[in-house]
């Protein structure tokens, strides 16, 4: 079923159109034509063809009460009628077709044909017997010993390891797809959905659900296929991924009954009676038509990706349409619109494209260091080779005065073609291709490894960017808690109970009130189930205050199911459902003398203000005044929250039934409310979340509670997890403080004054979704720090998705998380735990880590194989590795070692240091010391052994060999050293901060061990018995062991240079500054295209040139006229917006001239240009008197 294709799938389903949906009374195409009609027309079409919903049931054969009966033979048939819900996956490539990609490398492409060249010119012999002696210098000894017959084998040798390459990347590439159709498929089955069968709501996989299922909608949830509305509660769809409108469509059984798969339910609940699946969805439709495009799709995709995340297939039952960025081609599902206010269609492509385009700092540093590597390299390669033609020029046609003689060109060409093949060498050493390997060995080995560690990574570069991570902004409720509410306290009848009472002891008629009131007024979907294990706790099912309540009402003896049993969900007049603006949940019932009644619940301090009266002892309603009020607060609310609870107010109020009450005039309903009770529901914080703050603070990542509970609950939780600690100067505000701090006269949010409060804030209350994405993009947006901040933000609910998807990296909560935040977000966590992100941290740290260790050691080999061809191509002529063996070296040992090196497990050590953040080099200054103190030691001894090998060990010289003889065994000891010393060299790569122990937990990694036993096997076999492809010559045991000797010296070496303090080499700070990825303005300006008016993109533009120009006339006019020219730098100070004044009282002390303090305010204000440790004016005090 998974690899047929849309077109046979239709012609199955036209086929079974024509036994008219055997005994439904329904076919495929009616039910297809019916759900492409809106609004009334569908009201319409549903109550002339089929008599409404209802009949609809009737003629799929199902009941709108009880669902599908749940027979087997009946599923089978619906199944084979209607379809599955599966949208039929995209092919994956074969494996032929990813070795046709791997072979699209230029590199590669060059040595084919520089081997085929020598191949072909192997088999030519030039005619006529003259050429060994007229030919000069360069035919000596071309047939020693008949050894032309074996020129063909380097040839043949360099095919075979281009061959071996192409099939190491391939098949690297297929495992990684394979893996993440796994990961994919493994996200589908996770995503469940509420069906009605048999009469009992079970949650089936969204795979499973059928044409005739009666499914269980709600707020949150993204609906997984077509359907009918068959009872709603105040019901809004956001059907912007269809549609394109950002306004949330209300639904009801009489206006607008149609529901499409795809689409976000926004508000409200109901039920809905399941009309078409998979490909005859309306999503289903849309991807077939998509089924066409993806091959173009895909090309420009793996571009953009750059192979990082392999292709994710919108897989079976996946309408979560994966973003683009996973490299699914499938249909865009648009961010929620709804929290930023509805931008234009265009607006909303732009971002969706440019969500991500900004790489992961690892991939940008990378990508720089490639591009500056492959820069030299080729440099270097063009360089040897012009010089080997040259001198061989020189020498055969200047010095000894030979004529270019016709018959002697194919042995000239075969010189040149060797000349070429030496060049191609050195290019090939220099680009270190072991480089994106390592990368996505590393990430795709530790997204492996954190699926363990209950993270699902769904977006490739979030592991590494949450290594960087400086900011969480997590959840309270289910994060940092357990997510199982109780209610402990509650205050009834004028009396604060600190636990709960007695029912006998409360006055019945309050009693009734406040057990109807909870057990109607809450989603039906929420229940308390027996435990599952024999004395375990009951099983919470639904939304967890909802059953916090409804323990309440079983701790006071009473039973919520008969009451709902009496009132039906479609007895329910009228539902005002919960949503982040109203903070309460209100639902309306008739009474039997046609008068109504509304419950009412929701956070106390906002119901509270509603309501005019208050129950007393005795169960009857009085007057509650604001003072009453007042005095409720404090004695009552604020006690509660002190202890960290949260505070829920029950209230009710009756209306006459003549004449009814406009029920859309929400302000007027929803007051003069009577409270019945205040109850205080307790989360317990999980006891791992402490530890796992305390390592986040000693990391260096700062951790805020966002949270919608009130401010002092909100408060009391933080200092039990350590986010706060008594008599520390932090901020903890409310969303309204929050928002009066950072907006300005007119209501609008300004950058300055948020970065007056991010820096402090720890706790933001009762804040609105809005003040989510504020808060995350106003921290990220931050110039207030050196180092852009890098922000991870945790959610769960539908509201978070904007800030989930602002968010450097967004974590949705895998079991209390809506499917819209799971959209939105990068890694879902899967037990819900706030201990998980700080294993993401060490995850994400561990593969810049691993990525550091692997170029380290791929550098030092790279140094040390070029200046040996380049000097040695110089000095003799001839490499002194040869092109085979290089590709040894390069190819296999640095695939070998990025497998070795990227699968390194993480420690608690990395969480002992602060992030790296984005300017840092990739190459430390402890790096580069190690490089060039191993490629030192490693080309002093190679040097040696080149100029004086023949006489250390008493062999003929391999130097100035004719062009076909026979390999040397001094040019074998050359080879057998370096690899050695590479072997060796890898283990001191484990390391890369300077520690002493090269060993500590190597035996945690049997992948290192494996791969450094195996490399030194296949050494042995490749000197022993390579011969001439290889141009190896065995080695006798003593030879041997000098080589290993030589090689162990690495590790001694290692001890040397790791003595030699940082401080001592200054100058290597600015080698390591190399790969410094610059902020430059292109990319400032892309990072948020849409946020950034064309102003302030002018602006700064404008202030990175004021910079540069600054830097430049700093250097050039001396201090003097520095101080003369101080009003041409006025301007400088101006061009920064309002800042400039906050900024002068920190940045700027005992300067008298007001040229300084706009100068120094350009410097201090810039840090994305430069950071301040290069700004030659860091110190403009010293100028003033």
């Amino acid at each position: 079923m998974g690899d047929m294709s849309n077109s046979d799938f239709y012609a199955k389903n036209q086929r079974n159109e024509d036994n008219h949906a055997a005994g439904f009374g329904c076919s495929v195409m009616e039910l297809r034509s019916l759900m492409e009609l809106r609004g009334p027309e569908a009201v319409v079409k549903l109550q002339e063809d089929y008599t409404g919903v209802e009949g609809l049931c009737k003629r799929l054969k199902t009941s709108p009460t009880e669902g599908l009966a749940g027979d087997k033979n009946d599923l089978d048939k619906r199944k084979e009628i209607y379809g599955e819900n599966l949208i039929p996956p995209k092919k994956p490539k074969t494996f032929l077709q990813l070795v046709w990609e791997a072979l699209q490398d230029v590199t590669l492409i060059i040595l084919e044909l520089a081997a085929l060249i020598s191949l072909g010119l192997s088999f030519y012999h030039p005619p006529g017997e003259s050429n060994g002696e007229s030919c000069g210098a360069a035919g000596g000894g071309v047939e020693d010993e008949g050894e032309a017959d074996a020129g063909w084998i380097e040839g043949a040798a360099i095919l075979l390891s281009v061959v071996c390459v192409v099939l190491v990347t391939a098949f690297n590439d297929w495992s990684k797809e394979k893996q993440f159709r796994g990961l994919q498929s493994r996200i589908e089955q996770e995503q469940k959905f509420q069906v009605v069968r048999g009469s009992q709501v079970i949650q089936l996989p969204v795979s499973d659900i059928l044409v005739g299922d009666i499914a269980q909608i709600k707020y949150g949830d993204l609906l997984p296929a077509d359907g009918v509305l068959i009872q709603g509660n105040d019901l809004k769809i956001d059907e912007s991924s269809l549609t394109g409108e950002s306004d949330h469509v209300k639904k009801c059984v009489e206006k607008d009954p149609m529901l499409l798969s795809g689409t976000h339910v926004m508000e409200g609940s109901g039920r809905m009676l399941v009309t078409a699946v998979g490909v005859n969805s309306q999503t289903g439709i849309i991807m077939t038509l998509l089924g066409a495009g993806p091959e173009e799709e895909e090309k420009k995709e793996k571009k953009a990706t750059d192979g990082a995340a392999g292709i994710n297939a919108p897989g079976s039952a996946s309408l979560i349409n994966v973003k683009k960025q996973d490299g699914a081609a499938a249909m865009e599902m648009q961010p929620l619109k709804s929290a930023e206010g509805g931008e234009s269609d265009e607006k909303e492509k732009k971002k969706v494209s440019g969500s991500k385009k900004e790489k992961s700092v690892l991939q940008g540093k990378l990508t720089k260091l490639a591009v500056q590597i492959g820069k030299a390299g080729l440099l270097m390669s063009a360089v040897t080779v012009i010089i080997l033609v040259l001198y061989f020029a020189i020498d055969n046609f200047v010095l000894q005065k030979n004529p270019w003689m016709p018959e002697c060109t194919p042995i000239y060409i075969q010189y040149f073609v060797k000349f070429f093949i030496i060049g191609v060498t050195v290019l090939v050493v220099a680009v270190p291709e072991g480089l994106p390997l390592a990368v996505t060995i590393s990430l795709a080995y530790s997204v492996k490894k954190m699926m363990k560690d209950n993270n699902l990574v769904r977006h490739l570069d979030a592991c590494e960017t949450m290594g960087n991570a400086t900011a969480i902004c997590s959840d309270k409720t289910g994060t940092l808690t357990t997510n199982r509410m109780t209610a402990v306290q509650f205050y009834i009848g004028d009396m604060h109970y600190k636990e709960i009472p007695d029912p006998g002891a409360l006055s019945p008629k309050s009693l009734d009130l406040l057990v109807n009131s909870i057990s109607i007024n809450s989603a039906y979907t929420t229940k308390i189930l027996p435990p599952d294990k024999e004395g375990g706790l009951p099983k919470q099912v639904g939304n967890k205050t909802e059953c916090g309540l409804l323990g309440l009402v079983i701790d006071l003896k009473r039973d919520y199911q008969p009451i709902r049993n009496q009132i039906p969900e479609d007895k329910l007049y009228k539902v005002y459902t919960f949503n982040s603006v109203r903070k309460s949940m209100s639902t309306v019932i008739k009474l039997s003398d046609g008068s109504f009644r509304m419950y009412s619940k929701g956070a106390s301090e906002i119901v509270l203000k509603k309501c005019s009266h208050i129950l007393n002892e005795v169960g009857e309603s009085r007057v509650f005044r604001p003072r009453d009020k007042d005095e409720m607060v404090k004695k009552v609310i604020e006690p509660m929250a002190c202890e960290g609870l949260r505070t829920i107010c029950v209230a009710y109020r009756d209306f006459s039934g003549d004449p009814e009450p406009s029920w859309d005039d929400e302000s007027n309903i929803l007051n003069d409310l009577t409270a019945i009770s205040v109850v205080g529901i307790e989360d317990p914080v999980r006891p791992e979340v402490p530890d796992a703050i305390l390592k986040c603070q000693r990391a260096g990542i700062t951790v805020r509670m966002v949270t919608g509970d009130n401010i002092n609950t909100a408060r009391a939780i933080a200092i039990k997890c350590g986010i706060i600690h008594p008599g520390e100067d932090f901020l903890c505000i409310d969303g309204k403080e929050f928002n009066r701090r950072i907006r300005n006269e007119k209501g609008e949010v300004e950058q300055e004054r948020i970065d007056k409060v991010w820096p402090k804030l720890r706790v933001l209350a009762r804040s609105s979704p809005t003040d989510k994405h504020t808060l995350v993009k106003g921290i990220i947006d931050s110039t207030a720090t050196d180092q852009r901040q890098v922000v991870a933000v945790t959610g769960d609910g539908t509201n978070d998705g904007p800030a989930l998807k602002k968010a450097d990296v967004g974590f949705a909560m895998g079991i209390a998380g809506t499917d819209v935040a799971k959209e939105a977000s990068d890694i879902i966590l899967t037990d819900d735990n706030f201990s998980s992100i700080v294993k993401a941290v060490m995850w994400g740290r561990n593969v810049y880590d691993s990525i550091s260790k692997f170029l380290q050691f791929q550098l030092t080999v790279n140094v040390v194989a070029v200046i040996v061809a380049f000097t040695g191509a110089c000095i003799t002529q001839d490499s002194p590795l040869k092109a085979v063996q290089m590709l040894w070296v390069n190819l296999i040992m640095d695939t070998f070692a990025s497998l070795a090196l990227a699968t390194e497990p993480p420690t608690e050590s990395l969480l002992m240091r602060k992030p790296y953040g984005r300017n840092k080099p990739l190459i430390s200054s402890t790096m580069t010391k190690n490089i060039l103190g191993h490629g030192v030691y490693q080309l002093i001894i190679i040097f040696t052994l080149l100029f004086a090998g023949e006489k250390i060990f008493d062999i003929d010289s391999g130097r100035n060999a004719p062009l076909h003889a026979p390999p040397s065994e001094h040019y074998t000891i050359i080879f057998n050293t370096f690899v050695m010393m590479q072997l060796f060299n890898e283990i001191n790569a484990r390391k890369i901060h300077g520690e002493r122990n090269v060993f500590d937990g190597i035996f945690r990694n049997p992948i290192f061990c494996t791969i450094v036993f195996g490399t030194f096997a296949m050494q042995i076999v490749i000197v022993q018995f390579g011969g001439k492809p290889f141009s190896c010559q065995p080695l006798n045991l003593e030879k041997w062991m000098w080589c290993v000797f030589l090689g162990l010296g690495e590790l001694v070496w290692g001890q040397v240079i790791a003595s030699v303090p940082n401080s001592k080499l200054r100058f290597l700070r600015r080698a390591g500054q190399l790969t410094r990825k610059d902020e430059l303005p292109e990319e400032d300006t892309n990072d948020d295209n849409d946020e950034i008016d064309h102003a302030e993109r002018e602006l700064r533009r404008g202030q990175i040139l004021w910079f540069r120009g600054l830097n430049r006339i700093q250097t050039q006019i001396d201090v003097v006229n520095t101080f003369k020219s101080g009003t041409s730098f006025q301007g400088a100070g101006a061009l920064r917006r309002q800042s400039s004044t906050t900024s002068q009282t920190q940045d700027v002390t005992n300067v008298s001239s007001p040229s300084h303090v706009s100068l120094s305010n350009v410097v201090s204000l810039s840090p994305s240009a430069h950071p301040p440790s290069t700004i030659p004016f860091s110190k403009p005090s010293i100028f003033v008197s």
